[in-house]
């Protein structure tokens, strides 16, 4: 039932650039054992997360490149059988591993995630409100998923300035960064009838427009760590960050030029890199402030 194909569609790899929800979540949390942080890790990002991927590949039936397929195979049946069982898997094993507000946090996220891309409901059609739910889903939602499910806790103790906060940032970095996931599938989104943000805002829009979100979620990231712990994690934020700004504005300057640029290629490069500063990052304020790096020193 289940070919070759249908768990290419999982796409795994592209949790890794999820991941650093998962890690700031971790960075920040008081209640840490090694069964629930690994439970925790191993439920979202090796069967919620591609359980979400497999159910939109299924209704997308994508031509062209996605994310971490350059060349999609067709999609069949399986597909959807299997989207539906990772699922499954994630919420009993987020109920019997953690507890009933986790899995239930884990089922919410999965028809939300449905929500988008099954042709009944179908919200990536509708630019803001697929904008909106995404950041605020794959945000805060998700950021607090993760707090409850690291450290067993009913959502009562997340309900902190901490936490919602960092979620709220979370929130602002992925409405920064939705727009650009869609720059390069302008034609193909069109053709299903999916008016996207990028769609809207043209793609030299879009650049304007993920730099303008980008830029006011690293402030809040700055204005974060200063009043929440401490300024030299500010610093560490932005100097981690400088790739990112670096690689995004040499891409920007050649799609200016020419808007052939916009591609596939380099919106990867651009996620891939991002993920990888900001995990780098959210590992560092992790082993700092739990004073493990004060063993090497």
């Amino acid at each position: 039932m289940f070919s070759r194909s249908s768990f290419l569609h999982l796409r795994l790899p592209f949790s890794y650039f999820l991941l650093p929800i998962f890690l700031f979540s971790l960075a920040i949390s008081p209640n840490i054992t090694t069964s629930t942080l690994g439970w925790t890790f191993l439920i979202i990002h090796f069967f919620l997360y591609p359980a979400s991927n497999a159910f939109n590949s299924y209704f997308d039936k994508d031509k062209k490149s996605i994310g971490v397929l350059k060349n999609p195979p067709p999609v069949k049946k399986g597909l959807y059988y299997l989207a539906i069982l990772f699922d499954a898997i994630a919420i009993v094993l987020g109920y019997l591993m953690i507890n009933l507000t986790f899995a239930m946090m884990l089922l919410v996220y999965g028809l939300v995630s449905k929500a988008y891309s099954h042709p009944g409901i179908r919200l990536k059609k509708y630019a803001i409100m697929s904008w909106i739910i995404t950041g605020v889903f794959q945000g805060i939602f998700t950021f607090l998923m993760c707090y409850v499910g690291i450290n067993q806790f009913e959502i009562g103790n997340a309900m902190n300035d901490t936490v919602f906060a960092g979620g709220l940032l979370t929130t602002l970095m992925l409405w920064a960064n939705y727009p650009m996931t869609q720059v390069y599938q302008h034609e193909e989104d069109a053709a299903r009838g999916d008016r996207t943000l990028s769609i809207m805002l043209g793609i030299r829009g879009t650049f304007y427009f993920t730099g303008l979100m980008f830029a006011l979620a690293t402030v809040g990231f700055i204005c974060y760590f200063n009043y929440f712990f401490t300024g030299h994690f500010s610093i560490a934020f932005v100097i981690s960050i400088m790739p990112v700004v670096l690689f995004f504005l040499i891409w920007f300057r050649k799609v200016y030029q020419e808007e052939s640029y916009a591609d596939y290629k380099y919106v990867m490069w651009l996620n891939f890199i991002s993920a990888t500063c900001l995990n780098a990052y959210f590992i560092y304020f992790f082993l700092d402030r739990t004073h493990i790096l004060d063993a090497f020193q």
